[in-house]
């Protein structure tokens, strides 16, 4: 029964079913099986198929963001019983993410921002055209594992060189590992400007923030 319920959570979340997947969520946790385990074997892997997916071209953005609702609401029915069994609740770790000045687009970051939480990241999501100021303040006040930021105008890539420099400065740089994207962004200018990471779409952006911070992910 409780391999049924976990491969019915698993198309639950898949799909965005939500009835489906809340009804399996409960009766994993009235099977009482581990909560961890419902996490990571049911929660988790379903959205790290449906990140492949995206990848193929298979599912669109609408899709991929009723998903990570639907993960969120089963998310808030696991917590619970983890907390009760002497867990606590599972955080990849944290990022703060935002779309640099001057650009107004935040669809891709959007996405990441989805699919990170998926994967169990605690996500802060500044929003697009952010400040310099707004982001260093995040950064000393969230202390965040990683700072993801996206530019997709050729005019405002080069405010990520202008953050990267403001936190070196700021004596802020050497405790956070700094990714870039955006359709102009490149490895070659992730080099340059001294980002740590850099990721052309949103599950490569979760599997490089994993490697940043020395998360394996099960095969």
């Amino acid at each position: 029964m409780s391999e049924e319920q976990m491969e019915s959570l698993r198309q639950a979340l898949i799909g965005a079913k939500k009835e489906q997947g809340l009804e399996a969520t409960q009766a994993l946790l009235d099977d009482n099986v581990d909560p961890v385990v419902i996490l990571q074997e049911g929660m988790a892997s379903a959205m790290f198929t449906l990140g492949a997916m995206w990848t193929r071209g298979e599912v669109f953005l609408p899709e991929v963001v009723a998903s990570a609702t639907l993960f969120k609401m089963c998310n808030e029915l696991v917590e619970p019983a983890l907390l009760a069994s002497g867990g606590e609740k599972i955080v990849a770790g944290r990022v703060i993410l935002c779309t640099v000045k001057g650009d107004l687009h935040d669809l891709g970051k959007n996405m990441v921002g989805a699919m990170l939480k998926t994967a169990g990241f605690e996500v802060t999501d500044l929003g697009k055209d952010t400040p310099l100021d707004k982001i260093l303040t995040a950064v000393r006040e969230t202390s965040p594992d990683i700072l993801g930021m996206s530019a997709l105008l050729t005019t405002t890539v080069p405010q990520q060189k202008v953050v990267i420099e403001a936190l070196k400065k700021e004596g802020l740089f050497d405790s956070i590992k700094v990714m870039v994207g955006g359709a102009p962004v490149t490895q070659e200018w992730a080099d340059e400007i001294g980002a740590d990471g850099f990721a052309p779409d949103a599950p490569e952006a979760v599997s490089r923030a994993r490697a940043l911070l020395g998360i394996e992910v099960a095969a």
